[in-house]
C-alpha cells in the first residue's frame, strides 16, 4: 500500500511511458513502407485500452477525483477538468489505432495513415499529460488529501487491482508490457 494518495498512480506512470516508448519504436522499426509489426501495436493498444485506461484512468476517475472534489477542488474546471478532457482523447486516439488495424493489416494506405497517426497522437498526449498530473494534480492531491482518507483511498485502489480486465489480471497485462520491452529493448 502506497504511503501517498498518488504513489501506485505514479508508479503505472511509469509502466504508461513504456508502453509509449515500445510503441514509438515499433513505429521507428517500418522494416519497409506499411509492413509495422502488427501484433506489437495490437498489443500495445491492447495495454493501452487495459491498463492505461480502464485499471489507470478509472483509479483516477472514480477514485482519486471524487476524493479531491470532496476537500475543495472542481471537476468541471482547472486541474481535473483538463485530465478528464485529455483521458477522452487518449480514448479516442485507442479506438483509432485498433480501428485501423484490420485495414492496415491488409496494407490498405488510408489505414496505416490513421494507424500511424493515431499512434503517434496517442505517445504525445500521454507523455504531456503523465508530466501534468505527475507534477501539477497529483502534487496538489499529496497535499490536499490526509489520513484517513488517504488510507481509504489506497485500499479503493488495491481492490480496483484485483479485478480483471476484459478477462485479464493486472500481473497478465504488466506481462504484456514485459513481453512488448524483450521484443523492443531500446525502447
Amino acid at each position: 500500500m502506497s504511503s501517498t494518495p498518488t504513489g501506485i498512480l505514479r508508479d503505472q506512470h511509469q509502466k504508461i511511458l513504456k508502453i509509449a516508448d515500445v510503441l514509438e519504436e515499433v513505429l521507428a522499426h517500418e522494416p519497409s513502407p506499411g509492413a509495422f509489426d502488427f501484433d506489437s501495436i495490437e498489443d500495445c493498444v491492447s495495454f493501452i485500452r487495459l491498463y492505461a485506461d480502464a485499471l489507470h484512468h478509472g483509479k483516477e476517475e472514480d477514485l482519486l477525483f471524487t476524493e479531491l472534489e470532496k476537500v475543495g477542488m472542481s471537476r468541471e474546471m482547472g486541474p481535473i477538468a483538463v485530465m478528464l478532457h485529455e483521458h477522452e482523447q487518449g480514448r479516442a486516439f485507442a479506438r483509432g489505432m485498433a480501428r485501423s488495424l484490420p485495414g492496415a493489416r491488409l496494407g490498405e494506405t488510408d489505414a496505416l495513415a490513421r494507424l500511424a497517426n493515431s499512434a503517434r497522437g496517442y505517445i504525445d498526449l500521454i507523455r504531456s499529460h503523465i508530466l501534468k498530473e505527475d507534477n501539477i494534480l497529483f502534487d496538489m492531491a499529496d497535499q490536499m488529501i490526509a489520513e484517513p482518507a488517504c488510507r481509504s483511498l489506497c485500499t479503493a485502489y488495491d481492490g480496483v487491482c484485483e479485478r480483471r480486465f476484459e478477462g485479464c489480471t493486472v500481473a497478465e497485462l504488466e506481462g504484456i508490457l514485459g513481453r512488448l520491452v524483450e521484443r523492443y529493448p531500446e525502447a
